[in-house]
């Protein structure tokens, strides 16, 4: 890259930092509050491996953290607008009308019980049970690149069923106990109501088959969802039968059955797997462009690890 080229690539990145930053003034009450905004989002840009309040300071050239933790915890500002504003944004840069919407959890590991939805859970981060928040996350992804659009955090039961610590935590007096799936579905119907154009929604099996397939169908949108190995399949209407747990099924296949494809590129060449797709039945779904009937067809796909047969 040429110093012409890298001057004019820094130059386009400060042009559109400041243009964000100029979105985000309308979320934000007094100007301060703004400005500080401004600076925490410089600090997240920033190359500190860790950024702490006090590195997040440093960087915005403070004497200490307080105005940094002021933006999060004492001033008043939108925060599903600034969800709706982010949402907008990757539209404009990334949209396309064979994206995928990914749903995903991920954890945040924490020490104490204070912090709002912090329970002894299962997470994927550790691998494990252990104390921590769980965020779920919807993330665009496009030929033209990916970023998250929406966020939710979970709140178990333990957390809903106690007002008291609700309240603690400022959490607004609407809130109830939602199921990850269940807030993955309000993900969904948000995208869909701000016309984010995407044709597929993937998840793993936390999200698998139940209301985001029924509401996936009636939208007219396709996924891939991951569903347990003891989940039951059954075909109808299809000169194949298909009867069984996915784990049965897939051990009764044919090894001519099966057909090797990558899964896209990884540091080591093609990510080779072998993958079998079944078609139980076709079903009635919804064009949700013109409102009009189409067919859509249910499936089961398996995929194979050549390595050691594991299956998913």
């Amino acid at each position: 890259m040429t110093g012409a080229s890298i001057e004019t690539t820094l130059a386009l990145w400060a042009s559109s930092l400041r243009e964000v930053k100029k979105r985000m003034r309308p979320l934000f009450e007094q100007d301060r509050a703004a400005l500080n905004a401004g600076l925490f989002v410089d600090g997240l840009l920033g190359d500190e491996r860790r950024k702490t309040g006090w590195m997040r300071a440093e960087a915005a050239g403070d004497p200490g953290p307080w105005r940094q933790q002021a933006v999060l915890g004492r001033d008043r500002w939108d925060a599903d607008g600034l969800r709706d504003m982010v949402r907008d944004y990757v539209t404009e840069h990334l949209a396309d009308e064979n994206a995928v919407l990914v749903i995903d959890e991920t954890g945040f590991l924490k020490q104490g019980k204070a912090s709002c939805g912090v329970a002894r859970q299962y997470t994927g981060s550790a691998g494990k049970i252990t104390n921590c928040q769980i965020g779920v996350f919807a993330a665009y992804v496009s030929r033209h690149g990916h970023a998250f659009i929406d966020r939710a955090l979970y709140l178990p039961k333990g957390w809903t069923d106690d007002p008291a610590r609700l309240k603690a935590t400022y959490v607004p007096d609407n809130v109830s106990f939602l199921t990850k799936p269940q807030l993955a579905v309000e993900m969904i119907e948000r995208a869909l109501a701000a016309g984010v154009p995407f044709r597929w929604v993937a998840g793993d099996s936390v999200y698998g088959v139940g209301d985001i397939e029924r509401d996936l169908r009636q939208a007219g949108k396709g996924y891939v969802l991951g569903v347990n190995s003891n989940h039951w399949f059954a075909s109808w209407g299809k000169p194949q039968r298909v009867a069984g747990t996915a784990e049965e099924i897939a051990k009764t296949q044919r090894r001519s059955d099966w057909r090797r494809l990558s899964a896209g590129a990884g540091t080591k060449g093609p990510r080779l797997h072998d993958w079998r797709y079944l078609e139980l039945a076709d079903l009635q779904g919804e064009d949700s462009n013109h409102h009009s009937q189409v067919l859509w067809t249910r499936g089961l796909l398996i995929r194979r690890n050549i390595a050691n047969g594991d299956l998913a």
